[in-house]
């Protein structure tokens, strides 16, 4: 997700965040091949599992990708949405009338806040949007964090004891939010808090000592597999890397802790979007870096090259796609591009073009059914239905960054190694077969 402040931030949209509900039971932990410690392997589902012997999740796509824990001492269940375009993990500690569920620092023994002359306050927090700041009143280091749909929240920093599944980690640095403003009750009726997995110092994954991490979303069923740690001989598949880009000097619109590749061009098809690869590298400022971002749902390009983009699957899809043709019909403020097809029919997906996102060493393709995306049509005239093209304009969300959204990265293989500054693309992967074959084996 991304932040709204204008400094390095992580895109923090809440309406068009990954969709995914991740339940976790006990664990014990299996054994694949790691340098440092071994990983957890989660399978994912979306319903209710049975107690198992393995380090087995599972999770639905469908708003937010949501962990279910527990924190404190006696440990207290709370349930976070993981997030990679965030740094600071955070807890509602406050209740309210919109809040279904909240972590009580009070009736823990372990909880402990964190003052002002702390080194953690005063270094660890360097990366965040927002700086952190004294409270002159507590004296306690004080942190907030505020995203692009008005979500606004304050806390202290503290450290708690968090168990996931059957390993419990003292000693966790996150945000006791206790006030603050949203704008989503109904999302906040679900969760207590947000779990960061960006690479900032403070990430649940740096935090946690993992080095890589992984996960694959099914495009049919919600189904998937999530693992933390180094899973590589528990995968036979080929995975293309690109490099992460990297940016030591301070910029406005960079933002230096996330998942940041380099875009090198588009092909629609089998044409090449006429663009100098300029327009796809960061500029004076930072701003048109490219994320990966897990918390956001579908991919933004920046204004020129969505332009392009737009004009070409336009003309492409001419003769089996009618558009829709009232200017003011733009899905979630942010895509502009949308179709009417009958009240009983299916877009033929098949004669779509495929979209393939060119990156250093690596491609994504999108095709078929990523392409479009069934919405509500109200308003317009017709029973007709409504599909979208599910990239939008970067300019309309307000975010000066290219960001490539989950939705995109359906049944592939998606790996982040910390480690090797790189990520990976393990493309045309059955992730429901993943899901079974990794549980096989374990």
């Amino acid at each position: 997700m991304m932040a709204s402040s204008s400094s390095s931030s992580s895109l923090s949209n809440l309406s068009l965040q990954i969709s995914i509900l991740l339940l976790i039971f006990p664990l014990t932990f299996c054994k694949i091949s790691s340098p440092n410690q071994e990983p957890l392997v989660f399978s994912l589902k979306t319903k209710n599992v049975p107690q198992s012997s393995s380090d087995k999740l599972s999770f639905r796509h469908n708003v937010t990708l949501t962990v279910s824990l527990s924190v404190g001492s006696p440990p207290q269940n709370i349930s976070m949405v993981l997030d990679t375009g965030s740094e600071l993990s955070w807890l509602h500690c406050k209740k309210a009338p919109n809040l279904g569920s909240v972590f009580n620092p009070v009736s823990s023994s372990s909880y402990s806040p964190i003052p002002c002359s702390s080194p953690i306050c005063r270094t660890r927090t360097r990366d965040l949007p927002i700086p952190a700041s004294c409270d002159s009143k507590t004296h306690l280091c004080h942190v907030a964090v505020s995203y692009a749909d008005a979500t606004s929240l304050e806390g202290s920093l503290a450290h708690e004891i968090f168990v996931i599944g059957s390993s419990a980690r003292p000693g966790t640095i996150f945000g006791c939010m206790d006030s603050g403003l949203s704008s989503d009750s109904e999302e906040d009726a679900k969760t207590t808090g947000l779990m960061g997995m960006n690479r900032g110092s403070l990430s649940f994954v740096n935090q946690l000592g993992f080095s890589k991490f992984s996960y694959c979303i099914s495009g049919s069923d919600s189904s998937g597999i999530l693992l933390l740690g180094d899973a590589s001989s528990s995968w036979p598949g080929p995975i293309q890397y690109t490099p992460l880009v990297s940016e030591t000097t301070p910029l406005p619109y960079f933002d230096r802790v996330a998942y940041t590749v380099q875009l090198e061009g588009i092909r629609v098809g089998s044409k090449l979007l006429s663009l100098p690869k300029s327009m796809f590298v960061p500029d004076h400022t930072g701003a048109g870096q490219t994320m990966v971002d897990s918390g956001t749902q579908f991919t933004f390009l920046m204004g020129p090259v969505y332009s392009a983009l737009k004009t070409e699957f336009m003309a492409q899809t001419k003769a089996v796609l009618k558009v829709v043709e009232d200017p003011n019909f733009v899905f979630q403020g942010t895509m502009d591009l949308c179709y009417r097809v009958g009240p009983l029919t299916r877009p033929n997906f098949s004669r779509l073009p495929v979209v393939s996102l060119m990156f250093r060493g690596a491609e994504m393709s999108v095709s078929g059914q990523k392409l479009l995306y069934r919405v509500n049509g109200a308003g317009l005239r017709g029973k007709d239905q409504v599909y979208c093209f599910t990239f939008g304009n970067s300019d309309l969300l307000g975010v000066e960054a290219f960001v490539i959204g989950h939705h995109h990265q359906q049944n592939v293989w998606m790996e982040f190694d910390l480690a090797k500054s790189r990520v990976g693309f393990g493309a045309d992967v059955r992730c429901d077969q993943a899901s079974q074959r990794l549980r096989s084996r374990n």
